[in-house]
């Protein structure tokens, strides 16, 4: 058979929504994402707490429940082993479970560079080894030497990290800065391309508000959660996060499908969209956006625009009570 495998839309793997979460609300299975934040906001307790949950299928923060268990592979670059070790120990008394039974699996090397290809081989053959149903990486700034402001380096990166999650079907998590900023989404205000925010199946983001820790969800494929206040605190045995008061009991977000992120990106867009600009804004393959444009076209909810390119239809704009975006000429790809 000459070129690319195949497969029809019928064919491919059928999920249930039970199944579509490692951890409920929190991480997506199989999820590549960032956990991000100001300096001094808890970035690596998070991922810690979101490793301890999945190694021994306990609540991340004592609320949300992964969905089964399964190996972890941390590596952290900035902290001593015994720091690591006294952080997974304090949350591991937090979330009420066995220490030294925890199924993490610690790199233990100075360092590891995501753009040196004997490391990047390396990381291959330790998670083929290991088999980890989650990757962590803390922080990514000490895992490269590259300018995270140009996309032309930064890519290679996340498209090794991407390749890595789909070969092995593990996730990835990597802790990242963000800037002190007045950025209307978190996202917007990590360090370096915008391409990190743009590449993440799903990412917690933390801030100060006050003298408060404040964590966003954000999803790719699921609406986020409100904002959640938490708070770093000692049991008596160690430091863990924990959130600032009782959370109600929640049910996972229904994933968004194709259809309704292009229709959400359509009526935020101020001219008619062509098919490229709506495949880079919903961060999806093009087969995936072909079909969705052929489902809501053909349910008169998307039409083309005269001067080309795609908007929300008349009828369903008025239906929407949302002004019809302006006609202005717009390329397909």
């Amino acid at each position: 058979m000459k070129g690319f495998p195949t497969r029809a839309p019928v064919e491919l793997e059928d999920r249930p929504r039970a199944q579509q979460w490692m951890v409920e609300a929190l991480w997506s299975e199989q999820g590549v994402g960032i956990v991000g934040g100001e300096p001094k906001c808890g970035k690596s307790f998070l991922a810690l707490d979101l490793a301890v949950a999945v190694a021994a299928g306990v609540p991340c923060l004592r609320h949300y429940r992964p969905a089964g268990s399964g190996t972890v592979l941390l590596f952290a670059a900035e902290d001593a082993g015994h720091i690591v070790r006294a952080r997974l120990q304090g949350i591991a008394s937090a979330a009420g479970t066995n220490f030294e039974s925890l199924d993490i699996a610690v790199i233990d090397v100075p360092a590891l560079r995501l753009d040196h290809g004997n490391d990047r081989r390396r990381l291959l053959e330790t998670v083929e080894r290991i088999e980890p149903r989650l990757v962590v990486l803390d922080p990514l700034v000490r895992l490269h030497g590259v300018d995270e402001n140009a996309v032309a380096e930064v890519a290679p990166i996340l498209g090794f990290l991407r390749d890595l999650q789909r070969r092995f079907e593990t996730a990835v998590l990597l802790v990242h800065h963000a800037r002190k900023s007045g950025a209307a989404r978190p996202g917007q205000a990590l360090r370096g391309s915008s391409e990190l925010h743009a590449w993440g199946d799903s990412n917690l983001y933390l801030r100060r508000r006050d003298k408060q820790i404040v964590m966003t969800v954000e999803h790719r494929a699921a609406p986020g959660l409100n904002d959640i206040e938490i708070e770093l605190a000692d049991d008596g045995e160690g430091l863990a996060l924990r959130p600032r008061r009782t959370l109600p009991q929640e049910t996972a977000p229904e994933p968004e499908t194709a259809e309704q992120r292009i229709v959400e990106i359509l009526a935020e867009a101020e001219a008619p969209l062509s098919q490229r600009q709506i495949r880079e804004r919903a961060a999806t393959r093009a087969t995936t956006v072909t079909a969705a444009l052929q489902t809501l076209t053909r349910e008169r909810r998307v039409e083309r625009a005269p001067e080309g390119g795609y908007r929300i239809a008349l009828a369903a704009a008025k239906h929407r009570q949302d002004p019809l975006p302006k006609t202005v000429s717009a390329s397909n790809s």
